[in-house]
């Protein structure tokens, strides 16, 4: 199992939000539901109330992300230390009656199969991945989007650590406003 994917739960979740433009597409038990997979048991757990209690498991994530980015790693450790705490996973073997390709049982590990709320399992399993990523590739792998306004969160996966951007369409929007900086620059000058 490649824990280190579940850390894009966490980057998705909270992209739902983008606080620099006043954004919010976490409104509703249905984009609660859109943050599963479909046909998941986060899907059939999602109630109302998992609006705002994953509006705040986002708000402890982005300050996870954001320390990381402002280079504070012994803060973005302790506060995903507490989602970890507060969100526990508690793997279980699970088949669901599939068969592979010889006729025997798909096993599988599920991390928070057992989990009461679709909060306590998203959170589970976002808190559990980042924390993978973070161990295995380091803090300095988590950022925020230098893209002004974007506060897009991301994981650094480029070979040489310099990613500083959630997206092509960001580093490509600012290097523009760079380059017709600098052109204005030298026009003025």
């Amino acid at each position: 199992m490649e824990l280190t994917t579940y850390a894009d739960f966490a980057v998705r979740l909270v992209n739902t939000e983008e606080p620099e433009r006043g954004k919010d597409v976490l409104t509703s038990v249905e984009e609660v539901r859109r943050l599963f997979s479909p046909g998941g048991r986060g899907v059939k757990l999602a109630e109302e109330a998992d609006v705002s209690r994953l509006r705040t498991v986002r708000a402890r994530l982005r300050a996870v992300f954001e320390s990381a980015a402002q280079g504070e790693q012994t803060r973005a450790v302790d506060l995903l230390n507490g989602l970890l705490i507060e969100f526990p996973v508690s793997p279980i073997i699970s088949g669901h009656d599939l068969l592979d390709e010889t006729g025997q049982p798909d096993w599988h590990m599920h991390l928070a199969e057992n989990a009461p709320t679709a909060t306590a399992l998203y959170a589970a399993l976002a808190g559990m991945g980042l924390a993978m990523h973070l161990t295995a590739h380091g803090v300095d792998r988590l950022g925020i989007c230098q893209a002004a306004p974007c506060r897009n969160a991301y994981l650094d996966t480029s070979t040489n650590r310099s990613r500083r951007y959630c997206s092509d369409r960001c580093a490509t929007r600012a290097n523009v406003a760079a380059y017709r900086a600098r052109k204005r620059e030298a026009a003025s000058a």
